[in-house]
């Protein structure tokens, strides 16, 4: 048994800090938590970034804080780089929030390349749901995002690259 799934009550807390950047996320959907550890109503949790320098990481540390103290706990949270942060931690409830809210979720590594080098028209239409895309900008509303257009509907929509 991992340490999330030991400390589920911890982690279930958990579910109710959202991504700053991704409302809809909670930090858990998004897999930032590596892990818990607890001695009585001290609390450890450890996050990763999504990517080196990523400014939320202070705002979700402090949010863990609040939300943790708030039920009893005194916490602390740190921040760990390995193993790298990857899209693969993205829940399954996670990648269906990210589509309603209109962002494409991450497709494989393989795939990802040939939409992002190749023009591969792989990624759905989080309006529509047309295939009929294009990638506008490489870069979105974030570094992590692509900004797409739908060639049916004509919306354009963020597209979150794969990060392994």
């Amino acid at each position: 048994m991992n340490s999330l799934e030991k400390n589920s009550d911890i982690a279930e807390l958990l579910v109710q800090v959202s991504d700053p950047e991704i409302p809809v996320l909670s930090i858990m959907d998004m897999g930032v938590v590596r892990e818990i550890e607890r001695d009585g109503q001290a609390v450890l949790v450890k996050i990763t970034p999504t990517y080196s320098g990523c400014p939320a990481m202070d705002t979700i540390a402090t949010d863990i804080k609040i939300t943790l103290d708030r039920a009893g706990y005194s916490t602390t949270v740190k921040q760990i780089l390995a193993p790298a942060w990857t899209t693969d931690w993205i829940t399954e409830r996670g990648r269906k929030h990210l589509e309603e809210y209109g962002i494409a979720p991450p497709l494989d590594a393989s795939a990802d390349k040939s939409v992002l080098l190749d023009g591969a028209r792989i990624v759905k239409c989080t309006n529509c749901g047309s295939t009929n895309t294009k990638m506008v900008s490489q870069f979105g509303s974030t570094a992590c995002k692509a900004l797409f257009q739908c060639n049916d509907c004509l919306e354009p929509f963020d597209y979150f690259k794969c990060l392994k």
